[in-house]
């Protein structure tokens, strides 16, 4: 096997045992490729290897990879910081968008979803840890955030997702993401049955506390750059 796909044999193991350590069915936990900065033969092998479902940040290096990769049948995840500018791409070019935190940005893809299109899945990005340089609504403005999502035609409100300060404080951990289960229960909205939360250093955590993505970059194509963080807090 490649190296990637290796990777993707032990990440499967470790969703295997965290989900059954938490009495879970590890098939509701989905493994969510963050390819950004990866190139497009990474993707095919990670396609080959049994991955479909790939997140991005940058939506330039997207759609120049989509373009690339129009013979495989991918579901492309959009996971960072939006730009007003950037929504009209964003919601002709994903099937979900994990990373909306205002209204404004969530008005602009219902509107700009094409027609022949299903509606594009979204998750509410929350800040459940208060740090300025995290994107994300705060928990106050959650509830009203949600309720005008909701409403939306062309946009399918699935759950919420969250990228908690980092620690390896397993408690602390449990703590974050049991805060975000903890939110999403209490919009008491039907259609919510997703939590995007967990990554290569505490998925175990995430998945114990309810995820069904957890979004793997560092674990499944090798270390970052210098300086670049896994999941989403850049600008696109």
């Amino acid at each position: 096997m490649s190296t990637i796909a290796e990777n993707i044999a032990k990440l499967g193991e470790r969703i295997r045992e965290a989900a059954q350590a938490s009495q879970r069915d590890f098939t509701q936990v989905g493994l969510l490729a963050v390819s950004k900065t990866k190139p497009s033969t990474a993707i095919r092998q990670a396609h080959a290897a049994g991955l479909r479902d790939f997140g991005e940040n940058y939506l330039q290096e997207a759609l120049g990879k989509q373009a690339e990769l129009t013979d495989l049948p991918l579901i492309w995840h959009f996971i960072g910081p939006i730009q007003s500018n950037k929504t009209k791409a964003i919601a002709e070019h994903f099937d979900w968008v994990h990373s909306v935190d205002r209204l404004k940005i969530a008005q602009r893809l219902s509107e700009q979803r094409p027609a022949h299109l299903p509606p594009l899945n979204i998750c509410l990005q929350v800040n459940v840890s208060g740090e300025a340089s995290k994107s994300g609504c705060s928990p106050q403005e959650l509830p009203a955030l949600a309720a005008a999502v909701a409403q939306l035609p062309r946009l399918h409100l699935r759950g919420l997702m969250a990228i908690p300060e980092p620690t390896d404080d397993v408690d602390a951990q449990h703590q974050a993401f049991a805060t975000v289960r903890t939110l999403q229960a209490s919009l008491d909205l039907p259609t919510l049955d997703t939590l995007s939360m967990g990554m290569s250093h505490d998925l175990e955590a995430a998945i114990a506390e309810g995820a069904t993505w957890v979004r793997i970059g560092t674990a499944l194509f090798g270390a970052r750059k210098a300086g670049e963080p896994e999941n989403g807090q850049s600008a696109p």
